[in-house]
C-alpha cells in the first residue's frame, strides 16, 4: 500500500495472537481495536451462518469459480449485506487451491469409522462431520500440534500440503485423506470496519481492494507452485500414506452438506439470500466445467503421472 501511494497510505501488520486470538479477529474489527483483520469468514457462523460462504462450503465451488462468483457474480455485493450489520466489509484476499481431506492418526475404511473421532474442523465442514458422528474442535492454527501430539484430538484438516508439511502434521499422523470436500476451494476476506473503510478517500478505497485481490491472485499462484513439491515429499521422504475418502463418507456428506443449506435456507432469509446466489451460480457453473474442462483433465493428468 505503502508504494502504491508514495508512502501516504500505510497499514501497520501485527502477527496472528499479537493483538487478539486468532478466533476473535472479528470481534476485534466490530470493538474498533483494530480497523481490520484477515480471517476467514467460516470461524464466524455463530454469529451468521452465511459467513461460510465468504471462505467456502461444502461441496462448493473451485477457487477460480468462487472468486469468479465473489467478484463477478454478486457474491461479495450478498455477503456484505451480512457483514455490514456488524459494522464490517470484506475484501477478498487471499485464495488457495481445493485443500486436502486431514490428517488421521488411524485409517478410515468406511463411515462408521468416523463415530465418536476427535477432529478439529470449523466452519459448516464442522457441521457436516458432526452429523456424520465426529466429534468437532475448532482450533486456530497455533493449537492444532500440540492438541494432536498429546491426543487431545485424534485427526485434524488444515489447509494443503504446503501448509500442512510446516505444522508438521505428519510427524505425527500418517494418514493424509482427500478430496477435501467441506472446502473445494477456499477465500479469506481481509474484514475492514465500513466507518474505518468509508473514512478513506474513494482513490485509497480502490487501491485497498486492487491490492487485496492482487494478494489473492498472487497467493493462489504461489501455491499451485509449491503445493506438488510438498506433496512429493511428504509422501516420498516423510512416509505419509495418501488415502480416498471411502465412498459411503463422501455420499453421506454430499446428503448431509445439501440438506443443513436447505435447513438453513428455510430458517433464514439472509441465509437463503446468499445460498440462492450462490446456488443460482453453482448451477451454471459446474455443467460448463464438467464438460469441456474435466474432459481435459480426464484425458490428460494421468499421462503424466
Amino acid at each position: 500500500m505503502s508504494a502504491m501511494t508514495g508512502g501516504r497510505f500505510t497499514i501497520r501488520t501485527y502477527a496472528a495472537g499479537e493483538i487478539v486470538p486468532p478466533l476473535q479477529v472479528m470481534d476485534a474489527v466490530m470493538q474498533g481495536t483494530v480497523q481490520a483483520g484477515l480471517s476467514p469468514g467460516y470461524f464466524y457462523i455463530g454469529k451468521h451462518p452465511a459467513l461460510a460462504f465468504d471462505t467456502g462450503v461444502p461441496f462448493g465451488l473451485t477457487t477460480r469459480q468462487q472468486l469468479s462468483w465473489l467478484w463477478h457474480g454478486g457474491g461479495l455485493d450478498v455477503l456484505n449485506d451480512i457483514w455490514a450489520q456488524f459494522g464490517i466489509r470484506s475484501l477478498t484476499a487471499i485464495a488457495s487451491p481445493g485443500q486436502m481431506g486431514g490428517w488421521f492418526r488411524e485409517p478410515i475404511e468406511s463411515l462408521s469409522d468416523l463415530a465418536g473421532l476427535r477432529f478439529r474442523i470449523p466452519g459448516i465442514g464442522g457441521e457436516i462431520m458432526t452429523r456424520l458422528g465426529v466429534t468437532v474442535q475448532v482450533l486456530s492454527g497455533s493449537e492444532i500440534y500440540p492438541a494432536l501430539e498429546r491426543g487431545a484430538i485424534d485427526a485434524t484438516e488444515w489447509v494443503g500440503p504446503y501448509d500442512d508439511e510446516k505444522l508438521g502434521l505428519h510427524q505425527i499422523a500418517r494418514n493424509y485423506y482427500y478430496p477435501g470436500w467441506w472446502e473445494p476451494g477456499v477465500t479469506m476476506g481481509l474484514l475492514v470496519s465500513v466507518e474505518a473503510f468509508e473514512a478513506l478517500p474513494e482513490g485509497y478505497q480502490r487501491i485497498l481492494e486492487a491490492a487485496c485481490g492482487d494478494t489473492a491472485i498472487d497467493r493462489l499462484a504461489i501455491y499451485d507452485v509449491e503445493e506438488p513439491k510438498a506433496m512429493r515429499r511428504l509422501t516420498e521422504e516423510h512416509g505419509v500414506t495418501l488415502r480416498k475418502y471411502p465412498d459411503d463418507v463422501l455420499d453421506a456428506a454430499w446428503r448431509e452438506s445439501n440438506a443443513y443449506l436447505q435447513e438453513q435456507a428455510a430458517s433464514d432469509t439472509d441465509f437463503a439470500r446468499v445460498h440462492a446466489s450462490w446456488s443460482e451460480f453453482r448451477a451454471s457453473a459446474f455443467p460448463y466445467a464438467g464438460g469441456n474442462e474435466l474432459s481435459y483433465r480426464k484425458n490428460a493428468f494421468p499421462r503424466v503421472l
